[in-house]
């Protein structure tokens, strides 16, 4: 069963800085290309970050410069570092696999909370 588990969230003022965690169970997460999510109450959830299965990153306008996604393969964990976060950051995080299309593989996990405050 695939499992991916977000954690790292929390409280912190603006220009701080986060870094997410997302640990994958029953599945090699290495050999998929993989996503950042983030949403909030009554708004579509959209994609942050994104790394493919070479290690090529992209990132959503919103947060380049300031996002770094990254992979550590032995331990099958995806990372997000947040810098200088501003409120409008303020969302749940989730990660997710994704085909090279952008499609979202498998459910939804239950994401962590970043809150920014101003």
């Amino acid at each position: 069963q695939v499992q991916l588990v977000e954690s790292g969230g929390g409280l912190v003022q603006a220009g701080g800085s986060l870094r997410l965690s997302c640990a994958t169970s029953g599945v090699i997460a290495s050999t998929y290309h993989m996503g950042w999510y983030r949403q909030n109450p009554g708004k579509q959830r959209e994609l942050v970050a994104a790394i493919t299965r070479d290690g090529k990153t992209d990132y959503a306008d919103s947060v380049k410069g300031r996002f770094t996604i990254s992979r550590d393969n032995a331990k099958n964990t995806m990372y997000l570092q947040m810098n200088s976060l501003k409120p409008e950051d303020t969302a749940v995080y989730y990660c997710n696999r994704r085909t090279p299309f952008g499609t979202v593989l498998g459910s939804w996990g239950q994401g962590t909370q970043v809150t920014v405050s101003s």
